[in-house]
């Protein structure tokens, strides 16, 4: 049997900000480690620390101190453009705001991370609708965000973190703007994915949204306070 590869790697991983004359540790000595195919929650308060180790994870930001491999690559020391380039292969984001270009189809929104990829128009094209079929929105493919539920604005969304084939998902608050039942509706889209195999890091200040992933990670004052793994997701 061959070893789960390990997606996140993270060793007394800290950031500080200048506040005025003075430092704020927003993170501190954070040690992580993210298999293949886990399902995790990130959770906590304001200030807890779970947007500064968001960015860090999401390589839109730089740790002060320790070390970050992102899929076997070490990424705290890249440069921007080195950033950039490891956020579009590697890493598919879910926004709470969505994030969609307003006046491009649910099929230009998805493709959009392929053309920075260099792939082809009709390869960008084919993987796009591939990525809507996943989350089931082949028939909305021409639709412009505004002729679009929240739902399912929500599932293009998650279709464009899906195209580049990412190491990891990491979703922010994404069901933050959306009802209750739509809320559910891609809570179990994520429980899927993660059934097809998907490695998803899901950021949230739920703890009831946080049951649906199979391993929690409270952090308080920028330190981890505890790590629940539980053996079924919710339903």
């Amino acid at each position: 049997m061959s070893a789960v590869a390990t997606v996140i790697e993270c060793r007394a991983l800290s950031r500080r900000f200048r506040m005025g004359e003075g430092d704020v540790w927003a993170l501190r000595n954070v040690d992580l480690s993210v298999e293949s195919g886990e399902y995790l929650a990130l959770i906590g308060p304001s200030g807890s620390g779970k947007s500064t180790l968001m960015n860090l994870l999401g390589c839109l930001d730089r740790p002060t101190e320790g070390r970050y491999l992102l899929d076997g690559a070490a990424v705290e020391r890249l440069d921007d453009a080195e950033l950039a380039d490891v956020r579009n292969r590697k890493i598919g984001f879910v926004f709470q705001t969505f994030n969609l270009m307003a006046r491009q189809t649910a099929l230009e929104n998805v493709a959009l991370p392929l053309v920075y990829a260099g792939l082809s128009r009709a390869e960008r094209r084919r993987r796009a609708g591939e990525a809507l079929r996943r989350v089931g929105l082949e028939h909305r493919v021409d639709h412009r965000p505004d002729q679009l539920s929240g739902g399912q604005r929500q599932r293009v969304a998650v279709a464009r973190a899906l195209v580049t084939r990412p190491a990891l998902i990491l979703a922010d608050e994404p069901t933050g703007n959306l009802d209750q039942a739509t809320g559910r509706e891609v809570l179990g889209l994520f429980d899927e994915l993660h059934r097809e195999g998907a490695t998803i890091v899901l950021v949230t200040h739920d703890p009831k949204i946080a049951q649906h992933a199979r391993r929690r990670i409270e952090l308080v004052d920028g330190s981890v306070r505890a790590d629940v793994r539980q053996p079924e997701a919710s339903p």
